[in-house]
C-alpha cells in the first residue's frame, strides 16, 4: 500500500471513560501521562497504534491517520477529487504533523507526516 495507515484516534467527551472502556475490552495498556491526557495506545504485533482521548469540543468521534509525505498537496488532491479540508496542516508539539479532510460523504480522515 503506499500510503498505510498509521494512527487511529477515539476521542469523546469523557476522555478517561473512553480509555477506561477500550483498555477492559481489549486489554490495551493506555498511557494518558501527558498534559493532553491523550491516551497512547501501542501498535500490538500486526497493528497500528493509536490514541483515546478527550476531544477539545466535547463531540465524539473516530478517526484514522495515513501517512502522507506531504499534507498540503494530499489535502489539495482531496479537495479536487471532492472532499474538503477540515484541518489544515499543523504541527504537534514533540510530535507529528498532521491534517484532516473530510470524504465526499463527510467522513473525516487524517493524514499524518513524520510519525
Amino acid at each position: 500500500m503506499a500510503n498505510s495507515v498509521v494512527h487511529f484516534e477515539i476521542l469523546g467527551k469523557d476522555g478517561p471513560g473512553l480509555q477506561k472502556f477500550y483498555g477492559d475490552l481489549f486489554g490495551w495498556s493506555i498511557d494518558a501521562n501527558n498534559p493532553m491526557n491523550y491516551g497512547m495506545v501501542a501498535a500490538g504485533e500486526g497493528g497500528i497504534g493509536g490514541g483515546v482521548g478527550p476531544s477539545q469540543d466535547g463531540s465524539s468521534l473516530v478517526t484514522f491517520y495515513v501517512q502522507a509525505d506531504d499534507l498540503q498537496a494530499a489535502l489539495d488532491k482531496a479537495e479536487k477529487l471532492g472532499g474538503k479540508t477540515v484541518m489544515p496542516p499543523m504541527d504537534i508539539p514533540d510530535g507529528p504533523s498532521i491534517a484532516q479532510f473530510a470524504d465526499p460523504d463527510g467522513n473525516v480522515v487524517g493524514l499524518v507526516k513524520g510519525m
